[in-house]
């Protein structure tokens, strides 16, 4: 029997937990001295990389003493917390890692909660000690107060404290030691997380908590094993969540070890492996023993509370930028995600138009952002909340707000929040002129919001959210204040027009752009749509007049990035992606459509 340990390491967002996987794969000498590896090695697709955040969970293995250590990186935002609570139940033990200045935050709360009723031994890590700012010791407290709220057992309330520099390779378990290495963390996961349960003489029983797909062999299902062994080339047992048994056989079966997947031969309980061979596997499946088989509980996914529909491109500039327009590549990228993320769902709901359906923004405009970059062309509508009948009553989901603002500006935001039906609950100092404000509030009302948020605050506010649950509708809810300039003609924008326009409002165009009737270029100052003409070339006379060589001087405009277009745009605008450009125009493109709309609506 292998000596094994499994551990998850779960925290807020950007608290260094694939910084901290980085050192542990280092320090343990996983990596061979002549390896090149990136920083933050775990980080593996593009996207991830750019923006520094964990999008998809990620398993690697280090050897430290003759122990194996399994251990898996999770996303951090709350959008992802689905996958976060699916990888609790395949370890023993969990890093809570806690920023030493921010300290606990919403998905801190999140993934505590889920760790404590799934009774998991945590050991917290306080990591950023070197941080001008830090206060590691108020942030201990905090963790004590969120151990005891959350009912936590007297035997998980007595974890262990590391201090931690994760970036600089440092860690202690007294703040007045001097700095020393990741030794005390190897030693104290041996010896707090507690050995995998199951024997590798009964019969098999695996659960799959995460899928891949390779274009070679298919389906990947990433998975814990529980009890007994298995061997490639077995045939096995597929026990579906909905009761259906599948027989299978297992092609492929694959070891992980630092940043590498190699094929094995075979594994035994309490290791993780991922195996291919099985076409219809999914996560919360067991993979058991084909004479024997005996399923496990199976998981609960976290509903999705936002939708959008993606549809094909059909605006007059269709089709000149992307590669894939059709329906057909569209729907078939669409089912590609499905197979491997869990947290999304999918539905056709006319031609060429899909709902798309996921935990949140993020999550969609994730997605987005990597269909335009394998060169596809499609429209996006607003964000929609799901609206559930729970009991007879309609009902919405809620979620709960944390912000952060500096105190002279806390009082425009809880004005905007109040409008938008958010109810404040808490309002703590946090020292260096900083408030942290807690707020419930309506998923609904939070769309649109944070650009508002990062003007009212002048760039220094941090806002984030957790989904808490659904509670009854709590009616409208204000919305966008501004109206839209929209273009009356189709051609290529003039910097004589853009100027004229400017004092309109803001533009989120600049010149030699193009453009076509009913798109909108820019933010009207009121609340009303303005339409206005971009490719207004200035009139030749040959009389002398003293304004004629006015220097034009254009206002730089409001580069509209995917995720901020998305908030910004209403019911009546659509996005259209491209893989070169991200353009917001009107359902309808004609004004007289638009006005026919507007009076069918009233």
């Amino acid at each position: 029997m292998q000596k094994i340990r499994n551990i998850a390491v779960i925290a807020h967002v950007d608290h260094g937990k694939t910084t901290l996987v980085d050192g542990l794969l280092e320090q343990s000498g996983t990596f061979a001295s002549h390896e090149q590896h990136d920083e933050r090695a775990m980080d593996s697709n593009d996207l991830e990389k750019e923006r520094g955040i964990t999008i998809l969970s990620k398993n690697t293995a280090i050897r430290y003493k003759d122990y194996k250590i399994n251990i898996i990186d999770t996303p951090g935002h709350a959008d992802f917390g689905g996958e976060v609570e699916r990888v609790l139940k395949m370890v023993d033990g969990v890093l809570v890692l806690v920023d030493a200045y921010e300290g606990v935050m919403p998905q801190t709360k999140f993934v505590v909660k889920k760790m404590l009723a799934l009774g998991k031994k945590p050991i917290v890590v306080i990591n950023k000690i070197d941080k001008p700012s830090a206060e590691p010791d108020r942030v201990v407290d905090e963790m004590f107060d969120l151990f005891a709220d959350m009912g936590a057992t007297d035997e998980q309330q007595d974890f262990p404290i590391i201090y931690a520099a994760a970036r600089d390779g440092i860690a202690k378990m007294d703040m007045d030691e001097e700095g020393g290495d990741f030794q005390c963390i190897f030693e104290t996961i041996l010896n707090e997380v507690p050995e995998p349960e199951g024997d590798a003489a009964n019969s098999l029983q695996a659960q799959v908590f995460t899928l891949d797909y390779d274009n070679y062999v298919g389906k990947i299902g990433i998975s814990r094993i529980f009890n007994g062994t298995v061997r490639k080339g077995d045939n096995v047992m597929l026990a579906k969540s909905d009761g259906a048994m599948v027989k299978g056989k297992i092609s492929k079966l694959i070891g992980f070890h630092g940043l590498n997947r190699m094929e094995i031969d075979e594994a035994e309980a309490g290791d993780i492996v991922a195996f291919a061979g099985m076409e219809t596997v999914d996560v919360g499946d067991t993979v058991a023993d084909s004479e024997n088989p005996v399923a496990l509980d199976p998981m609960h996914i976290e509903e999705p509370t936002l939708t959008v529909v993606f549809a094909v491109n059909d605006s007059p500039l269709a089709g000149q930028e992307g590669k894939h327009v059709t329906s057909n590549k569209l729907k078939d990228r669409l089912e590609a995600e499905m197979r491997t993320n869990v947290a999304m769902k999918l539905e056709t709901v006319g031609e060429g138009k899909f709902k798309v359906s996921g935990r949140g923004e993020l999550q969609i405009t994730v997605l987005a952002e990597n269909m335009r970059r394998e060169d596809y062309e499609f429209s996006i509508s607003r964000p929609e909340v799901i609206v559930k009948e729970i009991e007879g009553v309609k009902c919405e989901p809620f979620e709960h707000l944390v912000i952060d603002v500096p105190e002279d500006l806390s009082g425009t935001v809880i004005e905007r929040l109040g409008k938008r039906k958010a109810e404040m609950k808490s309002m703590l100092p946090m020292g260096q002129g900083f408030q942290r404000i807690e707020f419930e509030i309506p998923a609904r009302a939070l769309i649109g919001f944070r650009g508002q948020f990062l003007t009212d605050t002048k760039g220094e506010g941090v806002m984030n959210h957790s989904f808490l649950e659904f509670r009854p509708y709590s009616g409208g809810v204000e919305s966008r204040s501004y109206g839209a300039l929209i273009s009356m003609v189709d051609g290529e924008t003039l910097a004589f027009s853009l100027f004229g326009i400017q004092d309109r409002g803001v533009l989120f165009i600049g010149v030699q752009t193009k453009v076509y009737e009913g798109m909108v270029i820019g933010e009207h100052s009121r609340s009303n749509d303005l339409v206005v003409n971009p490719i207004k070339g200035k009139a030749q006379s040959n009389v002398r007049s003293s304004g004629a060589d006015e220097a034009i001087k254009l206002v730089p405009y409001r580069d509209m990035s995917l995720e901020r277009a998305l908030e910004w745009i209403e019911d009546d605008e659509l996005l259209e992606i491209t893989p070169k450009s991200i353009r917001i125009r009107k359902k309808f493109l004609s004004e007289n459509e638009r006005k026919r709309e507007s009076r069918k609506t009233k």
